[in-house]
């Protein structure tokens, strides 16, 4: 197996699982992860949110860990990655508002790259313009944004996941063992027991 150099695009407020454990899974099996915030250094840190699913209407969300950031967006050549990671929480609603972040994902999709995004990752996929076509799960508030960018909601559990072609996602992180297991696939990651 070849080790992959994935990008993963952060931002304040991100869900902690879904920073915390891609980043470290990912790290595990052999791959590099460069985890990048717009306007932020290798070294700094940016805030999680815990989202947790406590019987009410949506989730409900608390302050998180700090992560601590590997590597610089500003020095970033996305050429030099094999695949990009989205994860969600709050942090793909404003990032999405980033021409260059939006060029970014479109580069990946235009190469046909592995890409991962979870819950409102979906927010970023949509506003890149590249779902057309695509099936996408997300977290369920994020189906319009799937449709209006004219993909396919895939409505599945909570606990799992979806690949259509080089495109991994799920609709929260209870969805890790599927999403992650799907995209070390993608990868082309074999991990023999």
């Amino acid at each position: 197996m070849a080790a992959r150099k994935i990008l993963m695009l952060c931002g304040d407020f991100v869900e902690d699982y879904e920073i915390m454990v891609p980043f470290q899974a990912l790290l595990a099996v052999g791959h590099t992860v460069d985890a990048v915030c717009p306007d932020k250094q290798a070294g700094e840190q940016i805030a999680t949110a815990i989202h947790d699913f406590e019987g009410d209407q949506t989730y409900s969300e608390k302050r998180g860990h700090n992560f601590t950031l590997n590597a610089t967006f500003a020095d970033i050549d996305p050429n030099s990655y094999d695949a990009l990671l989205i994860p969600g929480g709050r942090a793909p609603e404003y990032l999405r508002l980033n021409e260059q972040v939006r060029g970014i994902v479109r580069r990946f999709a235009a190469e046909k790259k592995p890409v991962a995004a979870i819950c409102h990752g979906a927010q970023l996929l949509a506003a890149a313009g590249v779902l057309e076509g695509m099936k996408c799960s997300a977290y369920p508030a994020c189906q319009p944004d799937v449709e209006l960018a004219h993909g396919t909601y895939a409505d599945i559990a909570v606990d799992d996941a979806v690949t259509d072609q080089w495109l991994v996602t799920a609709p929260a992180w209870p969805a890790h063992p599927a999403w992650i297991r799907q995209f070390l696939a993608v990868l082309g990651t074999r991990i023999e027991l």
